[in-house]
């Protein structure tokens, strides 16, 4: 393999010759075996650190920073990154010490040595466009990366909210397949009054689509950026006017509004939002869970069990048991919700545990927030097509519980009164009776008029 020579603060490496990247992210490779999962193993950092380079070289070149020739072969860089066509390229492990610095040397190398290519002079000649004079100009990993962080959250949380809607319209669907199947509702697990498949189900879809509304309310906060603060938040070695015409550029190259914070100070060491952005996945990872919990059980047997519902069958389920069919899709949901809730964890101990002026521990609040939307952007759509189109429902089985349920009796109250609806209940739990036989059996209600209140019953519920 050819090789090129390069040098940095504690001496010369090699460096393969086709390689973008260059000695400060060799030196990461090397310090940083720990997950063996590259920052460019997640597209959407990688097109937000191209989206803040080009943003800082346009605010640079407008603000009489850069020549124009080298703006030109950076900005153009900054498109291929922000392309895809250089993902390989960004190879610094997403667990790293330095605070990013790794992530944001990377970038700068990568950015560099393409823009070099362009200007028709060799990776590694850093002579005629270098990574940190002119690419890193104005800049500082403590800008840079936590900005980059929060474009990559924005692109992340809005395609999370496809997905999202994308499994809303699943359960809506089923709601209104659903929508004349009466069935029992439970509370504690017991028998509490009757309510249609469709409103379970559709109730599902309303849990999605309230977290749907609380990411968009969550995005200003995430667009709030200090980028132009540099170091420590103060904006040493920017231009004036930097960080609001940083912020412009920003805005248009993302095609979302970001705007600087009131205090750069402030926003470099406060990671604050990190955890509000955290704690909003654990919130939409739990509900998913509840879902799955409840599609568990509803369809567990399915003959000794609750068996309410069918879920598609989607592998064998026992390598000892012939026939079984196990909840798989489901299951899989609950284990994203629990790698959601310890990344909650990480994120707020890395918050937490920050110093002084900067907080140490961005990478693995950002490797922990990129983990837990990709899984549950995966996981909404892996819900709605494997699962949740598929379910059936055992209709008749739905009804004769209803019939068959002492919490029937509590539609009979506004009818028969508390004290007749109590001995209606007594009546057939001691006779194993149905609620309809129990009142029939007292000469409470006529089958007649038994089945007229189980009609309004399944109207109240909507149908």
């Amino acid at each position: 393999m050819q090789r090129r020579i390069e040098h940095d603060l504690l001496g010369e490496l090699e460096v393969p010759a086709d390689a973008y990247w260059g000695i400060h992210t060799l030196r990461a490779i090397t310090n940083f075996p720990i997950s063996l999962v590259p920052i460019g193993h997640y597209p959407s950092q990688v097109v937000a650190l191209g989206q803040v380079k080009q943003a800082a070289a346009r605010a640079n070149f407008e603000l009489g920073e850069l020549e124009e020739d080298i703006f030109r072969a950076i900005d153009a860089a900054c498109n291929d990154v922000i392309a895809g066509t250089l993902n390989d390229q960004f190879v610094v492990d997403a667990i790293q010490g330095g605070a990013g610095t790794s992530t944001n040397m990377n970038a700068n190398e990568v950015i560099a040595n393409r823009a070099l290519e362009k200007l028709g002079f060799e990776k590694g000649d850093y002579d005629h466009l270098h990574p940190l004079n002119h690419v890193n100009a104005s800049q500082s990993t403590n800008d840079v990366y936590p900005t980059a962080i929060k474009v990559a959250l924005v692109l992340d949380f809005k395609e999370l909210m496809g997905e999202m809607q994308y499994l809303c319209e699943a359960f809506e669907r089923k709601a209104h397949e659903f929508r004349d199947v009466i069935k029992m509702g439970r509370t504690q697990l017991q028998d509490a009054v009757p309510m249609t498949l469709g409103q379970e189900f559709g109730t599902y879809g309303i849990m999605i689509r309230e977290d749907i509304e609380r990411i968009k309310n969550i995005l200003p906060l995430i667009s709030e950026i200090n980028l132009g603060g540099t170091a420590i938040g103060t904006g040493i070695n920017t231009p004036d006017g930097y960080p609001e015409v940083v912020a412009k550029h920003l805005s248009e190259v993302t095609g979302h509004p970001f705007t600087s914070a009131a205090n750069l100070i402030e926003a470099t060491q406060d990671t604050g939002v990190f955890i509000t952005a955290s704690g909003l996945l654990k919130r939409i990872a739990s509900k998913q869970s509840k879902i799955a919990n409840d599609l568990r059980l509803l369809s567990s047997g399915p003959r000794a069990g609750f068996g309410e519902i069918n879920l598609p069958a989607r592998q064998a389920g026992s390598s000892i048991m012939p026939g079984k069919v196990n909840p798989v899709i489901p299951e899989v949901i609950n284990q994203i919700a629990f790698t959601v809730i310890g990344n909650d964890l990480t994120v707020t101990m890395a918050s937490e545990a920050g110093q002084l002026q900067l907080n140490a521990f961005e990478p693995i609040m950002s490797r922990s927030l990129n983990m837990s939307i990709a899984y549950l952007k995966r996981g909404c759509r892996v819900f709605a097509d494997l699962c949740v189109d598929g379910i059936t429902a055992n209709v008749d089985y739905l009804r004769s519980t209803v019939e068959n349920s002492i919490g029937l009796v509590t539609a009979l109250g506004p009818t028969v009164g508390y004290e007749k609806a109590t001995a209606i209940a007594k009546h057939a739990s001691e006779g194993n009776l149905t609620v309809r036989q129990a009142a029939m059996d007292l000469g409470y209600l006529t089958a007649a008029e038994f089945d007229e209140i189980l009609g309004n019953v399944s109207e109240l519920t909507g149908n």
